[in-house]
């Protein structure tokens, strides 16, 4: 399945004095993907264009927060919920 987000394993230390993030992720921007940028493609009209930050729905990707939980708890670990 297609997805901007990535994510990888990182290295875990047994001397890390923080509780560590099993999994990381990061996302790459839509223009990766599209090798030029084809005549005709569809517009968001000027006042949407601002809101948005670019004036192609092609190129729009709004950035998501991997760590926030259902109920807006943070994922520490990746997996289980800290609150706060």
């Amino acid at each position: 399945m297609f997805t901007y987000r990535k994510a990888y394993r990182p290295y875990i230390s047994p001397w890390d004095p923080c509780p560590p993030l099993l999994i990381k992720t990061y996302e790459t921007p839509p223009q990766l993907y599209m090798g030029f940028q084809p005549m005709g493609l569809p517009q968001f009209d000027p006042r949407e264009a601002l809101r948005r930050g670019t004036l192609w729905p092609a190129l729009f990707a709004p950035y998501t927060n991997p760590y926030k939980g259902v109920k807006g708890g943070v994922y520490g670990d990746g997996g289980t919920p800290v609150d706060g």
